[in-house]
């Protein structure tokens, strides 16, 4: 059987912990800052976890992370 292919964009924006956990990045921070207050800034610079509703697809297409 040949091997799958990962999925690229999901590469890109998406890593797997040690743990098995997915780690993201939060979203609302590419444009429109300036309405946004500086604390709400930092706080979307952190990372996140994916929805454990969502983990097993996402582990579908990085098969070899």
């Amino acid at each position: 059987m040949p091997k799958m292919k990962t999925h690229s964009s999901s590469k890109k924006r998406l890593s797997v912990t040690g743990t098995g956990k997915v780690k993201r990045n939060v979203a609302n921070r590419a444009h429109k800052l300036t309405g946004k207050s500086s604390k709400r800034k930092m706080a979307l610079k952190q990372s996140a976890y994916a929805d454990s509703a969502n983990q097993k697809a996402i582990k579908k297409l990085l098969p070899y992370q």
